[in-house]
């Protein structure tokens, strides 16, 4: 086993073996990013005691809200410029086609947990800022500083030093890509976490929840809480979820756009790599772009179907995710359109 916990081993099995595993899956079965192995299994445990789905979803993302070592979530995130940690969530559950979702929510642990408050005993489907901290509050919510001395640390690096008198020169915001080398050599090997989750019936659940972009201008919200760029369900049809540059998510509407194609019939891995190519062909800035003019940052896409088939796909090879079919919890390779180079 790996002696990191957001690395676990991966699975021994080949990229093919994986799409083909997904692609003839059917049955319960819970999906989610490469750092949700245990939120994975322990959402599948809750649903197996009769948890309602989307509780389930927020069980299993909570282990990673809570988890100091996850840079990307909850507890321990890093934080925006100044500092703060502000947290983004959203919930889906396709019993109601209900939606429950939390942004730029600043000492709230389990934003996870406010969105499905939200969803639940709100009349409103997005709650943002003050606002949303004072309804977590309200439902009694603990306030509580959510910055760790290593996010600080980070921090510090990357504004220039303990004086804060200057930002680092390798300030990325425009691509950050929370699942590359991070600022100020700053290693975020994991980036929002999000988790699908079905049933026998075909019945649906999902969330998203994140701290979003690293260094991120204060107040900025990603595709995270916005439903359909982020996240996406519909009963009878099939989930998705997203991580990586948020903004490419959010313009493109991409997880809404994968359950559009398992609609159409595509499998899962085969609807994530379509709407890849469509936000590929859509990046069109040269600041977005390599020298081949292909997207110079990752987003890989997450689609578990109604029936249980599941697949994933990433913009650039080297993504994995995790998958929980009924029985226990692996680590896959994700299909991708472009091979990154070695070394």
């Amino acid at each position: 086993m790996s002696s990191d916990p957001l690395k676990p081993e991966m699975d021994d099995i080949a990229l093919d073996e994986a799409i083909a595993l997904g692609r003839d899956h059917r049955g319960p079965c819970a999906i989610a990013s490469g750092n949700g192995r245990e939120a994975v299994r322990r959402a599948t445990v809750a649903r197996g005691k009769g948890r309602p789905l989307v509780d389930a979803a927020v069980e299993g993302v909570m282990v990673a809200e809570d988890d100091p070592s996850d840079v990307s979530v909850g507890f321990g995130g890093l934080p925006n410029a100044e500092g703060v940690v502000e947290c983004d969530a959203c919930v889906m559950d396709s019993a109601t086609h209900g939606v429950g979702a939390v942004g730029a929510l600043r000492g709230i642990r389990h934003a996870s947990r406010v969105a499905l408050v939200v969803m639940c005993h709100s009349p409103h489907s997005l709650l943002a800022g003050e606002g949303a901290l004072a309804f977590a509050k309200a439902h009694g919510f603990t306030e509580e500083d959510l910055l760790t001395d290593r996010a600080r640390e980070a921090w510090n690096r990357w504004r220039g030093g303990q004086d804060g008198k200057r930002l680092s020169d390798e300030d990325r915001w425009e691509l950050g890509d929370t699942h590359g080398a991070g600022p100020a050599g700053f290693e975020t090997t994991t980036g929002t976490i999000h988790l699908s989750i079905c049933d026998d019936d075909g019945h649906l659940a999902a969330c998203t929840t994140t701290s979003g972009l690293s260094f991120k201008h204060p107040g900025r919200v990603g595709d995270s809480p916005l439903c359909g760029a982020g996240i996406y369900l519909e009963d009878g049809v099939g989930s998705a979820g997203c991580t990586g540059r948020g903004e490419s998510a959010l313009d493109t509407c991409a997880s809404f756009d994968v359950v559009r194609q398992m609609e159409r019939g595509l499998d899962p891995t085969d609807a994530c790599l379509r709407v890849l190519q469509r936000v590929a062909r859509l990046t069109k800035a040269p600041r977005l772009l390599d020298d081949q003019s292909r997207p110079a940052f990752n987003i890989t896409l997450y689609a578990l179907r109604a029936d249980g088939a599941f697949g994933c796909g990433a913009m650039w090879s080297g993504y994995r995710y995790c998958v929980h079919n009924g029985s226990r919890a692996r680590v896959l390779p994700a299909a991708h359109l472009f091979l990154r180079a070695e070394g």
